[in-house]
């Protein structure tokens, strides 16, 4: 719902929060003789005022999605050149798409959205416009309106948007397309089963390795941490990905220059070797040499306090694996 105004000194603001400060009010002499008293005129229309302004807030908000999906269906077909002008159309297409984004952060908002058809041709049109503006926008609202809402997400997956979210996250040649396709994917698959079996079905966590291995850092760090997480609310599914050969993927992100995003891809290498004498095989190869990094890896970041979840990971690899503690790590800081 729309927030109410704060008007400073006017002590009968017509919002939720004056509503409810009238009824804690009304019951705070409960241990008082209860004395009956007609409510006064300016109280009372006070009252009407505020409950009238919650209902047509909402309806408000409803009226205003409603906008924003005619401004969306009624746009003409443009070709890819005419798309990517900074004319109007197009400025008033982006608007609405963040419009939705913002009232769709009220769960009832999503809800609404879902009922007035807007996600249908968001998913079937906009995620593969012409412009890139208009397809990351899509993507950031389907995230926003799925967050946590398991209706929503549901709908989604009966429109497919999974597949073309997907694609756009590993092939789209723009990167903040890429980067909001992932957080519309995180979004959508996590605590939520039904969605996350269709993730593996089509191959999702391949996508989140190519996307750690992209030069995109946002992409990177997303891709890791969804990983990471996944793992963590899935380990059953531990032994697969390492028959996929993930063990020696990651081992060969880490080789890369240190990032912040390590973390996440050291924290999924410890899900791999957790109560897993598979995991512990793979990373004990000889080929990897991944003690010796973990060692280096240890040595180049001891002492700074941000990396202390690294050093913690490396050490319950060595651990693990090698059956040793870092003695950078072992140290009382």
């Amino acid at each position: 719902m729309a927030e109410g105004s704060n008007n400073g000194s006017n002590s009968h603001l017509p919002n939720l929060q004056g509503v409810l400060r009238l009824a804690v009010e009304a019951s705070t002499s409960s241990d008082s003789p209860v004395v009956s008293e007609p409510m006064s005129e300016e109280r009372k229309a006070w009252l009407q005022e505020a409950l009238s302004d919650l209902c047509r807030g909402q309806l408000d908000e409803v009226q205003q999605m409603k906008e924003c999906l005619e401004i969306l269906n009624t746009s003409e077909e443009r070709s890819s050149e005419e798309e990517e002008r900074d004319d109007e159309q197009l400025r008033k297409k982006e608007g609405a798409l963040e419009l939705l984004a913002d009232l769709c952060e009220n769960l009832d908002n999503a809800c609404d959205l879902v009922k007035l058809g807007g996600l249908e041709f968001i998913v079937s049109h906009l995620l593969n416009d012409p412009s890139s503006g208009i397809r990351w926008r899509s993507a950031h609202l389907i995230g926003c309106a799925c967050q946590n809402m398991p209706a929503v997400q549901s709908h989604l997956l009966t429109l497919k948007a999974l597949p073309n979210l997907l694609e756009l996250v590993d092939k789209d040649l723009n990167d903040t397309v890429r980067i909001k396709a992932l957080y519309a994917v995180s979004c959508l698959v996590r605590e939520e089963e039904t969605a996350f079996q269709e993730f593996l079905q089509l191959d999702g966590f391949s996508v989140l390795l190519r996307g750690m291995q992209s030069g995109l850092d946002k992409l990177r760090t997303k891709s890791a941490f969804l990983l990471h997480n996944l793992l963590i609310s899935h380990p059953e599914h531990r032994d697969t990905l390492i028959s996929m050969g993930m063990v020696q993927q990651l081992v060969s992100v880490l080789r890369m220059d240190h990032q912040s995003f390590h973390e996440y891809v050291l924290g999924a290498l410890c899900s791999l070797v957790n109560d897993s004498p598979n995991g512990v095989r793979e990373c004990q190869s000889p080929r990897l040499h991944l003690e010796e990094l973990l060692h280096k890896k240890t040595e180049d970041l001891s002492g700074r306090e941000e990396c202390q979840e690294v050093l913690q990971y490396c050490d319950h690899l060595l651990k693990s694996c090698f059956h040793m503690q870092c003695e950078e790590n072992a140290m009382d800081r």
